[in-house]
């Protein structure tokens, strides 16, 4: 008797043992079962952390880009808008320089009302004249000489040419039908002269 005793307790010795490692078994799946549900749970978490990160940034250069098109657009604006007022008003300083020339002639004018001395009239013209000419040089304009210059065709544009009168005059500027200027260096008015022949 004994022997099946031993039989018995035997078997239900190895079903407990069975039964031990089958449950080991599935609280090691239940724990790792357990281990991938928390790691899933932790990259979404750490995925969701990124992605706002990464929605933040996106609305700040978003925020960044948008400043600096407002900057651009009213720097455009305000440049433009200078560039008008510019044009309107470049000759400004100009034609304020003229105003005393102008106040000149209107007093000369009013003088030769009653004048009956000519001498005096072309002594007050010749001083308006000069002054005229002085705020032009101020300005940057001067004159070409040309007349018994050899001709330039970079400063002179010959009218016509006639025979010279000695040879030494030949290609040479002989008379000056309308003067040449230059504006600070500039030639704005090309000379018209006549050239020997």
């Amino acid at each position: 008797m004994n022997s099946k005793n031993d039989e018995v307790l035997n078997d239900s010795t190895e079903e407990n043992t069975q039964n031990n490692n089958n449950s080991n078994e599935n609280n090691t799946e239940n724990s790792s079962e357990t281990g991938n549900t928390e790691s899933h749970s932790d990259i979404s978490l750490v995925n969701e952390d990124k992605i706002h990160e990464l929605e933040m940034k996106v609305a700040e250069a978003n925020d960044k880009y948008l400043r600096l098109y407002s900057e651009f657009d009213n720097f455009r604006k305000r440049t433009a808008k200078e560039k008008v007022d510019l044009m309107k008003t470049s000759g400004e300083e100009f034609f304020k320089a003229f105003l005393p020339v102008i106040d000149d002639f209107e007093r000369a004018m009013k003088a030769n009302e009653n004048a009956t001395d000519v001498k005096a009239l072309a002594e007050g013209v010749q001083l308006i004249y000069s002054k005229f000419k002085g705020t032009l040089t101020q300005k940057g304009l001067e004159p070409m000489e040309a007349l018994g210059k050899p001709f330039d065709s970079d400063i002179m544009e010959a009218i016509t040419s006639i025979p010279a009168s000695s040879d030494d005059m030949k290609g040479k500027v002989v008379d000056e039908i309308e003067k040449g200027y230059s504006l600070n260096g500039k030639v704005i008015r090309f000379a018209k002269v006549v050239t020997g022949a």
